[in-house]
């Protein structure tokens, strides 16, 4: 004899009964006679899914569990919350997802608190018809839990969804300072700035080495606001720059010379290579590889003449003095030597001294032991390591500065 009311929440087997499991049995039965759109629920949970530890099959598993219920509307104390699919037909529905991957999802869908096991004597899925074709026992997996947390579920979509916008909103803000910061170095330094632009930039490097892996709200927001700080602190020089600056002759020239500044602005500007020096590697692939190098560029990274022009204006910021670059110059060739000093400016500061380095790097190009194309090669790594979020650091495969 059927005992009325005995719905079984201990699973079958091994498995044990869970903390969860009898909270969600808990607040079935406190929320009896409660309904919810199955898929706006299912919607919510696709949102909060970080927050619920849920893979997207484990969502293809829940998308698969609820079409077999005929209904939009689920209500709390219905007799047809339990659905019981084969596992065949739950993974024709899940797209073909193998049994035991199944088992696994499920598994999860049940500790997220989402569903719950109705499970038979014997642990096989199936329904007791009442003599009037009403559904008198089920075993499978209930759908309750989910309507019971319907809104639960949608407070957790909501703040996930404002969440995603404020990283948004604080990743266009970061964008914006970046390019502001790296646009007015660079007319600083082409227009001879004397204010310490060197230490400037340097300030401008750690903030973005300190940038956090993960995009969270609580880690991007002290980055945004150093960098509108930063940005607000180099505008107000370079307008109090262009204030004070001599009037200019018609051929664009100032009346009288520029004074040495930290950077090395007394010197020649005949120093800088120019011209369509031959590069190492096409323009294209210095761009991918160096995009904080195309901040730097005043129209973009197309041709030779645009890397060598932007390392004209990277050179002085890092601090590389003019005979180093000269040197390197001589060693490697404009091209080169351009695209060597993008790689050090990507690296940030694990190099500590840009022109020692350089002048390490010339030392060995001249004894013919020198190719930029390792560099490149270790840094593409190092950013496919970034981008998979590596927990372990890279190995370095740069040169050794002490080399």
């Amino acid at each position: 004899m059927q005992i009325p009311g005995l719905n079984p929440t201990a699973p079958f087997g091994p498995r044990p009964l869970s903390a969860t499991a009898l909270r969600a049995q808990r607040d079935v039965t406190l929320c009896a006679g409660k309904a919810a759109h199955k898929w706006r629920m299912f919607r919510h949970v696709c949102e909060a899914r970080a927050e619920l530890r849920l893979s997207d099959r484990s969502l293809t598993v829940l998308n698969a569990l609820l079409s077999f219920h005929p209904d939009t509307v689920l209500t709390l104390g219905s007799d047809d919350l339990v659905v019981f699919p084969s596992n065949r037909e739950l993974s024709v529905r899940a797209h073909g997802i193998p049994a035991s991957t199944l088992r696994r999802h499920i598994a999860a869908l049940v500790d997220a608190g989402l569903i719950l096991r109705r499970d038979s004597p014997n642990g096989k899925r199936y329904v007791r018809r009442a003599p009037g074709g009403g559904i008198e026992q089920a075993f499978g997996f209930d759908l309750s839990p989910l309507v019971a947390s319907a809104e639960e579920l949608a407070g957790r979509a909501a703040r996930t969804i404002e969440e995603r916008r404020a990283v948004d909103a604080l990743r266009e803000q970061i964008s914006l300072a970046r390019r502001d910061i790296a646009k007015m170095l660079s007319f600083g330094v082409e227009q001879h700035v004397d204010a310490g632009l060197p230490a400037l930039h340097r300030e401008y490097r750690e903030l973005l080495d300190s940038r956090p892996r993960a995009a969270r709200r609580e880690t991007l927001e002290p980055l945004a606001a150093a960098l509108v700080e930063l940005s607000k602190r180099i505008l107000h020089i370079l307008e109090t720059q262009i204030e004070d600056a001599p009037p200019r002759d018609a051929t664009g020239e100032t009346e009288c010379p520029a004074s040495e500044g930290s950077y090395g602005a007394g010197e020649p500007r005949q120093a800088e290579p120019k011209g369509d020096a031959a590069l190492p590697v096409p323009v294209r692939l210095v761009a991918e590889r160096c995009p904080d190098f195309v901040d730097y560029a005043r129209e973009g990274l197309r041709t030779a003449r645009d890397v060598t022009d932007t390392a004209a204006i990277v050179r002085p910021l890092l601090g590389v003095s003019p005979s180093a670059w000269e040197e390197t110059c001589a060693a490697m060739g404009p091209g080169p030597a351009s695209v060597t000093l993008a790689l050090i400016l990507q690296r940030g500061s694990a190099i500590r001294n840009p022109g020692g380095y350089l002048r390490t790097l010339a030392r060995r190009a001249s004894a013919g032991q020198f190719s930029v194309w390792p560099m490149l090669m270790a840094l593409g790594a190092t950013q496919r390591q970034n981008s998979e979020a590596a927990r372990t650091p890279p190995t370095p495969s740069f040169p050794d500065e002490g080399a």
